[in-house]
């Protein structure tokens, strides 16, 4: 039998689908909240948390909320990244040619933003996704990138998402001025034990199952074990479902969830 039958499935929502099931958890709430708030603001927004934390789902499902013909949305990792790339890669997602000068793609990138802002009435929002990443010569830069009217105003809106240690970048005294303008700044924490049980109830209910798939001993031996981090809890129910389809199980037990750790490698 195909496991997602088994369980009453119509499709694995643990796994990347076309189908993405949204949990609005605490955090998420909160986060959208306050992205709202940022693109109403303009200037800088900082978002941290650990590795598996939602991050990159959670802005990839504000972007898609956002009204398309009042905002333009550019989405860069910034893992390997030098100063130089940077600039060519903002250029090129804005429609310019790049130019072989850092000082002709700024006057250009400077020109693009106003052109968005005033003959467009667009609101340009940069997301630099893995920004921990960021190089000090493109974060000295970025404040100068976004400096109009002699600091008077902010065009656009700039999201820096990474991990916990880009705020000890931000503490660095040589970004002093960059931390002066963050007008956003949320950290997501892991989830607790009411809503990771919650995850994993929504995420069956938004595959469309009706039927009960874990024994509730399980369900806390998933959340136990993941320490409330959505992708290992993820991980960690997909691979339980292989597990307990593999040993005919209609419901699954904590022996198959731990199985399935240990399997997985998950700790």
């Amino acid at each position: 039998m195909n496991y997602t039958s088994r369980y009453g499935l119509e499709f694995n929502p643990f796994i990347k689908n076309s189908k993405d099931v949204l949990v609005e958890t605490n955090d998420y709430k909160e986060l959208i909240f306050r992205l709202n708030y940022l693109v109403q603001t303009k200037g800088f927004g900082v978002l941290t948390g650990g590795p598996g934390r939602g991050k990159t789902t959670m802005i990839r499902h504000w972007v898609k909320s956002l009204n398309q013909s009042a905002y333009k949305v550019i989405y860069i990792p910034m893992s390997t990244l030098t100063v130089m790339e940077f600039y060519r890669q903002l250029a090129e997602a804005l429609g310019l040619e790049a130019y072989h000068r850092k000082s002709d793609n700024f006057k250009a990138i400077q020109k693009a933003i106003e052109r968005y802002t005033i003959e467009k009435r667009m609101t340009l929002i940069i997301i630099l996704d893995e920004a921990n990443y960021l190089r000090n010569g493109i974060l000295n830069d970025l404040k100068i990138l976004f400096n109009f009217e002699m600091d008077s105003s902010d065009q656009a809106v700039v999201l820096l998402a990474g991990l916990p240690q880009l705020n000890n970048t931000f503490n660095l005294a040589i970004h002093e001025p960059l931390k002066q303008r963050i007008v956003m700044n949320y950290h997501i924490e892991n989830l607790n034990k009411e809503e990771s049980r919650k995850y994993i109830q929504e995420k069956l209910k938004g595959a469309g199952c009706h039927q009960q798939v874990f024994e509730a001993s399980a369900i806390e031996a998933i959340i136990n074990v993941s320490n409330g981090v959505p992708r290992l809890i993820n991980q960690l129910c997909n691979k339980s479902l292989l597990a307990g389809n593999n040993r005919n199980q209609n419901i699954i037990d904590t022996d198959t969830v731990m199985m399935a750790f240990n399997d997985n490698e998950l700790g």
